[in-house]
């Protein structure tokens, strides 16, 4: 099935709008037409939403779920073409990330991933393209390289980071954290300036850019902090846990997993293209959710997976309590654009690449060998110089030339998402501006009346990642469940 969402480009077919997913569920809905009550209305078909359907249906709750898109997976989704799957939002996993491998070993997919990264033939190298000049070095040199720039930026206390965040869960367990959210990456890097070389300082700045997708000025320095915590502070536990492992088949056969386990249950209705527009507790306790089409469905319980960035196109009665109210107007920085690109050259396949700061796209590796025979290269480009790859397919095209001058100029596809124009998610994966968090996580994540939040926004752990989504949805759907099946007196709940 073709989604609506995502672009692709040939030069025989040009510039086409909507994607093949699997992660496309048909028939759109199995609503009941003299049904409108439930115990639990999950809004959102993420992997936070799919982990709150799962784990509330098979406990025996009767769940709604109503999904704006035609498909399963938010931000993390695959497209299969010709045989091949694009992942055009999030895509990579590890072990360490304990939410999500859980998920992983449950439904028997550990030998299901691949290493995005094969460096057993080709050009084998690492092209740098600075404002300084073009080098091309080993990966081992540009391993060597970003290690040592990331070491200067994160060494905060002498440690690396470990003084100062030693509980990346708990982030501001160390009280002076707090101060570092105040600093963006734009300030620690004039603070380190003087120890970094042009290709060190080069390095960093893309790295930290890839990460947040935004620009150095508007994200917060203890968010990456936190994720170098999180990858064991250490580049080589960033690359293994952050741009290395993914699924062999793409992500959406991952999420269809959760997805055909609630169905199982005979516990889910759910309805897909279908946006919410009002959430309202009542004074029944009950909460009513009324959608753009004007239908209207009550459940004990909502658990409300909309993105901070998307939160405050939702109307809520009564109104919001001020903390996320103002969280939601910040939003996050993150406007990162993805575009996948197929190369005639077998050669490219072991390649990477940065080219900044002066193309549209920062950030590429050699992701995969397409059937065709062909390099399948994934690129990245950030707030900083963006672009809107469907809106002038030369420029984009242009764009992923730049990363290797001479060696890109036969594309035969584009494959892309542009998230930062998606009505649905306004942006890319979550990244904080400086204050963000230390002000307002606390109300991200609080509950209003008889409605959950859960979102990968503000997860503890993984934050933005696959694994805090899940860690998100098993956290909503364990408190919906305990406060539900001691009082609901329908013996489905029970069993």
């Amino acid at each position: 099935m073709t989604s609506r969402d995502g672009y692709s480009w040939t030069p025989m077919d040009g510039l086409k709008p909507g994607v093949p997913s699997i992660g496309v569920i048909q028939p759109a809905q199995n609503l009941s037409s003299h049904k409108d009550q439930y115990d639990v209305i999950v809004v959102g078909g993420g992997y936070t939403g799919l982990t709150a359907v799962r784990d509330a249906t098979t406990a025996g709750l009767s769940v709604l779920l109503l999904e704006a898109r035609d498909r399963i997976g938010g931000r993390s989704w695959s497209s299969n073409i010709g045989g091949y799957p694009f992942e055009m939002g999030g895509t990579w996993v590890h072990w360490g990330q304990c939410h999500v491998w859980r998920e992983i070993v449950r439904y028997g997919l550990t030998k299901g991933l691949e290493n995005s990264f094969d460096l057993s033939h080709g050009v084998n190298h690492f092209e740098f393209n600075t404002a300084s000049g073009s080098a091309i070095m080993s990966h081992d040199d540009e391993d060597a390289l970003l290690a040592s720039a990331l070491q200067k930026f994160t060494n905060v206390d002498g440690a690396y980071g470990r003084n100062i965040m030693p509980q990346p869960y708990d982030m501001l367990h160390v009280p002076e954290a707090a101060r570092y959210d105040k600093m963006s990456a734009k300030d620690r890097v004039e603070q380190i300036k003087h120890t970094l070389t042009p290709h060190e300082r080069a390095g960093v700045e893309a790295f930290v850019l890839l990460c947040s997708g935004a620009t150095l000025e508007t994200m917060s320095f203890l968010e990456f902090l936190h994720w170098w915590a999180m990858c064991g502070y250490t580049y080589q536990g960033c690359l293994d846990m952050l741009i290395t492992y993914k699924f062999r088949e793409g992500q959406s056969s991952f999420a269809i997993r959760f997805f055909q386990e609630a169905m199982a249950s005979t516990k889910l209705s759910y309805s897909f293209s279908t946006p919410v527009k009002r959430v309202a507790n009542q004074s029944t306790g009950r909460v009513e959710v009324e959608t753009t089409s004007g239908k209207k469905f009550t459940a004990a319980r909502v658990i409300c997976t909309v993105p901070l960035n998307v939160l405050n196109t939702v109307t809520f009665e009564p109104p919001l309590e001020q903390g996320k109210v103002t969280a939601a107007g910040i939003g996050h920085v993150n406007e990162c654009v993805k575009v996948h690109a197929e190369i005639a050259d077998k050669t490219m396949r072991s390649w990477s690449g940065i080219t900044y700061p002066d193309n549209k796209l920062m950030y590429a590796i050699g992701d995969g060998t397409t059937p065709a025979g062909n390099t399948h290269i994934v690129a990245f480009g950030t707030k900083s110089s963006h672009i809107d790859p469907e809106a002038n397919i030369e420029e984009t095209k242009k764009a992923v030339q730049g990363l290797a001058p001479g060696r890109f100029d036969k594309i035969e596809r584009l494959v892309f998402h542009n998230w930062h124009k998606d009505d649905y998610a306004k942006g890319a994966w979550f990244f904080s501006p400086p204050g963000l968090l230390t002000d307002h996580l606390d109300a991200m994540r609080a509950r209003h009346g008889n409605v959950l939040f859960a979102n990968s926004d503000w997860a503890l752990g993984w934050r933005s990642f696959i694994d805090g989504a899940i860690e998100e949805g098993t956290r909503a759907a364990a408190t919906v469940k305990a406060e539900l099946l001691g009082s609901i007196t329908s013996p489905r709940a029970r069993f």
